[in-house]
């Protein structure tokens, strides 16, 4: 007998798991289908695994500080199986949490690959069958895979992307990370923090190019302290092996062209949705994305989409939110996402987060606007972690003084970012912000500090 559900998601990821969940709270009988681990890329393959090892790095590198502080230990050593069993295990922890809240939402879940046809019938290709349930609302919510690029040699060339960087068997001499955005840049965190020889091949004049420019110099500079070589403006003509080495054959912007030798090469260069469920679907396309209205609606009423298949915003975060809308909206309410609050970041150290407009964006817009920094050399918590070298920028409009965008560079920023989000949200003043009084020590002060600038106010800077 056919099983029948109300509302059915496609994708066990941030979005899809969360859409589940509040469809369950709001009623409705609810069925998720998983083809791989719940969790998603970001649990498995993305953030979670590289927040990992990034804390591993941030470690590693306080090691290596402490010996300036009078704490001195023997040689740092590595060992990259227990660096990745330890992955293993927060990603295990994680993902028996999202499994036990899918039972306790009384969510049946479907192990398996699934393809939706048109009458909204939704065939499962489980491991030893294949199944059929119906839905009367479905949500798509079946994520993104890496960017292969058309580049000579890359079918003949071993390479790994970003959804196969941990299954890395031994730490290697050398990378070529070709792709300078965020994940591009953690990985560089990570590997040079094991000595490796990191290279950074970039087509753009700068890394982290949708940042802001000073985070993008302040974090190229951090990086290159560290060893890390970049090579922006520059494109991979060509891919190769030798003897048990890899080459990248590059052309400069001035049209000279190099070989650098590398043992692996890591691919990153953006994902791109994946359709797969939705190939029997007519749905309208937003470029190679599916599109969507306010709703989260598709161009069929009845189905929903969230998270990397419709582009926009490819964060856990903002597909989590788009997930609780569809959510909603599947179950018979009437909700929709605010984009104009969104918190950026980059957990490289030190971290970069942002929300909001960048200067560049405010200048686009032609807001009258004023612009404050304050680095951290003069923030007391910042130097008792011994870094000091980040920022805090804030930007509010010149007549009302509403704070339009905020850059942050330094530790802890990424927990930061949420204070200035809720004044965004809010819309909040800077006055409002100045008038806050906030923990000390703490970098957080910085944040203050900025906003009593901007108001001619700041008493350390």
């Amino acid at each position: 007998m056919l099983k029948k559900y109300e509302v059915v998601v496609i994708g066990g990821g941030p979005g899809g798991y969360v859409a589940a969940i509040r469809a369950a709270k709001l009623g409705k009988k609810v069925a998720l289908v998983e083809a791989d681990y719940l969790g998603g890329t970001c649990l498995n393959r993305g953030c979670i695994p590289s927040k990992t090892l990034l804390r591993h790095a941030e470690v590693i590198e306080n090691i290596e500080k402490a010996k300036a502080w009078g704490i001195e230990t023997g040689p740092v050593t590595f060992s990259l199986s227990k660096m990745l069993k330890r992955k293993d295990q927060v990603i295990e922890q994680l993902r028996t949490g999202i499994g036990f809240l899918l039972k306790k939402g009384k969510i049946e879940v479907y192990e398996g690959f699934g393809v939706v046809q048109p009458n909204h019938e939704i065939t499962v290709q489980l491991k030893d069958r294949k199944e059929t349930i119906q839905a009367e609302k479905i949500i798509l919510a079946t994520g993104s895979t890496p960017v292969i690029p058309t580049i000579e040699g890359v079918n003949e060339t071993p390479y790994f992307t970003s959804d196969t960087i941990f299954n890395i068997e031994k730490i290697p001499e050398s990378i070529v990370i070709i792709g300078g955005g965020i994940i591009g840049v953690e990985f560089a965190c990570i590997f040079s923090s094991l000595n490796v020889d990191v290279t950074i091949v970039e087509m753009a004049d700068r890394i982290i190019f949708t940042e802001d420019l000073e985070a993008s110099k302040a974090l190229k500079k951090s990086l290159e302290i560290k060893g890390v070589k970049f090579l922006t403006k520059t494109k991979v003509m060509k891919l190769g092996q030798t003897d048990g080495n890899k080459q990248v054959h590059i052309e400069k912007s001035n049209g000279s062209r190099e070989i650098i030798d590398t043992e692996i090469i890591l691919l990153s260069v953006g994902r791109k949705p994946n359709l797969s469920a939705a190939k029997n679907l007519n749905l309208k396309k937003d470029g190679p994305f599916i599109e969507i209205n306010k709703k989260m609606q598709t161009s069929e009423p009845s189905v929903y989409a969230v998270g990397d298949v419709i582009g926009g915003y490819q964060l856990a975060h903002v597909a989590s939110a788009e997930g609780l809308v569809a959510g909603a909206n599947a179950s018979g309410e009437n909700e929709t996402v605010n984009y104009k609050v969104i918190p950026r970041c980059v957990y490289t150290n030190p971290e970069v987060a942002s929300v909001g407009l960048t200067e560049e964006e405010v200048k686009e817009k032609g807001i009258k606007y004023k612009v404050v920094r304050v680095d951290h050399n003069s923030n007391g918590k910042a130097l008792t972690f011994d870094e000091k070298e980040g920022f805090v920028k804030i930007i509010a409009g010149k007549k009302y003084g509403e704070i339009l965008g905020v850059t942050m560079v330094g530790p802890h920023v990424t927990e930061m970012i949420t204070e200035p989000s809720a004044f965004i949200h809010l819309e909040g003043t800077i006055e409002e912000l100045a008038n806050m009084i906030h923990p000390h020590p703490s970098v957080s002060e910085s944040l203050f500090e900025a906003a009593a600038v901007w108001l001619g106010k700041g008493m350390h800077s």
